[in-house]
């Protein structure tokens, strides 16, 4: 899941913006690495990846592990916090992270460009949202936007759930709160997982109790809660009611050293029906994440020829016709 930052200006200027990092790795449009010619480093087989247990970055992950296995490759996930995720990308124990969320981790993820730590490998979802949300009967009742909150305080008991500490939406949401913004005066943040915020968020909904808390799109959640995203919080989510891109970053040199993999990277994204499906089978139907995303993959085998074009296998075989073999698809 994730957490706002500094406003992007827009989805243009955002492009703009990261094909001139890209240039400044030398991965401008039409300059990504060529298919592998040669093996890969054997360092190269098994594949690091990472997931702050955000459901999303889970379904994303099992997408790419699929590919992967079928290709040859092994993925490693290690699940633990944005802050040392990006810690891990820099000191190159973590290879690719699927969940740049921006601007919310613009943060973190900025003085890493300026070091050249990480690389921006490219977007692999835009359209997505970011920002505080509560139940459509709290909208009903008159909170639109995040300067109706200071007049309901007492009926939200001056509380706004976020998800876990140390996440660049927790740290966003409590500067607001320091800087008595919006007459947040005497409000509290209520950290904890993912899981445990929507619990919450769901049980106040179903008994008609106030709640605000962090919402964000893809995710099952907005089927899950009859929801409505405020308006009014640009400074912190973004404009747009929290509009997002989320990134794919992979550590200093990762294009270099695993050209075929980075390759399959390159050109992985997905889309916001895509994710919230396949989210729903792990979180609803209580599927496995890779069990998910294979079912998700048979049924649009349409995805794979942009995703893998001039991709090998590890050993060098065509890894269209691996990965289709590997999910049972003519």
């Amino acid at each position: 899941m994730h957490g706002p930052g500094v406003a992007m200006g827009g989805l243009t200027a955002g492009r703009v913006a990261l094909a001139g990092l890209m240039a400044v790795f030398g991965l401008a449009a039409g300059s990504l690495p060529s298919p592998v010619a040669a093996a890969e480093p054997a360092s190269c087989q098994t594949v690091r990846m990472a997931d702050p247990g955000w459901t999303d970055i889970t379904a994303t992950n099992a997408v790419a592990g699929t590919l992967l296995s079928a290709l040859g490759y092994q993925q490693k996930i290690e699940t633990v916090a944005v802050p040392i995720i990006f810690q891990g990308l820099k000191t190159a124990q973590i290879d690719v992270f699927l969940g740049n969320w921006m601007p919310a981790q613009s943060t973190f993820l900025d003085k890493l460009i300026a070091e050249k730590s990480v690389e921006i490998v490219r977007p692999n979802l835009e359209n997505a949202k970011f920002t505080l949300a509560v139940p459509k009967a709290v909208a009903d009742a008159g909170v639109h936007s995040f300067a109706d909150l200071a007049k309901f305080g007492d009926r939200f008991e001056k509380k706004i759930y976020g998800i876990e500490p140390g996440a660049p939406a927790n740290q966003n949401i409590q500067r607001m709160l320091d800087k008595k913004d919006f007459g947040l005066e005497g409000w509290t943040l209520v950290e904890s997982s993912e899981q445990a915020m929507l619990a919450q968020a769901v049980r106040r909904t179903r008994s008609k109790d106030w709640v605000v808390f962090l919402g964000w799109q893809p995710h099952p959640m907005n089927t899950r809660i009859d929801m409505t995203y405020l308006s009014g919080g640009d400074a912190y989510f973004g404009p747009n009611y929290g509009s997002t891109t989320v990134n794919t970053l992979s550590r200093r040199g990762y294009g270099a050293d695993c050209t075929n993999a980075y390759r399959l990277f390159s050109q992985l994204a997905f889309t916001v029906g895509m994710e919230n499906e396949i989210m729903a089978a792990i979180t609803d139907d209580k599927k496995a994440p890779k069990d998910a995303a294979a079912t998700y993959l048979k049924a649009h085998p349409d995805l794979l020829g942009p995703w893998l074009a001039g991709v090998s296998t590890r050993d060098g075989k065509d890894g269209a016709a691996a990965v289709r073999t590997a999910l049972g698809l003519k």
